[in-house]
């Protein structure tokens, strides 16, 4: 029996080859899958093109392979894509970002807003920084200059 986890990976496996193959980049694609998400991963040279300018177009794509990936389930998780370890360096900048900012908030005690980033940015920094104690964290402002602030906690 094919359980909808496996319908869900095979769906972005077979989306990201015709990704690749519509622009004409070869690239190794594998999946990895668990109880939480989905993860392709590819892998070749040249992908910038498929990371696009401050990562958008993986972001992009991720999304398509969200959509495609639960199309008409109930049950749905996390899909990431990751094109040549672009999401793991971006997720090292943010972070480094995330944790000057903390120190700054605490030192000064007001809140300190990052740079504007994405969707899919804000809630790598937001889980980031989710357990940590004296600080708190919000989004404001309106796409596409939405960012994140870390503030003093107020408890």
């Amino acid at each position: 029996m094919t359980s909808v986890r496996s319908e869900a990976a095979e769906r972005v496996e077979e989306l990201l080859a015709r990704i690749l193959e519509a622009v004409g980049i070869e690239a190794e694609v594998s999946i990895r899958e668990d109880d939480d998400a989905v993860t392709a991963i590819l892998d070749g040279e040249d992908l910038g093109l498929l990371i696009g300018r401050h990562g958008q177009t993986i972001d992009a794509i991720q999304h398509l392979a969200y959509r495609a990936a639960f199309r008409g389930a109930e049950s749905r998780k996390r899909v990431t894509v990751d094109a040549a370890g672009y999401r793991e360096r971006r997720a090292s900048l943010l972070q480094h970002d995330a944790d000057e900012a903390v120190e700054e908030a605490l030192r000064i005690g007001v809140p300190v807003a990052l740079d504007a980033m994405n969707a899919v940015e804000r809630r790598v920094v937001h889980e980031y920084l989710r357990d940590r104690d004296g600080i708190e964290t919000y989004s404001e402002g309106v796409e596409p200059d939405r960012h994140l602030v870390v503030a003093p906690s107020k408890r």
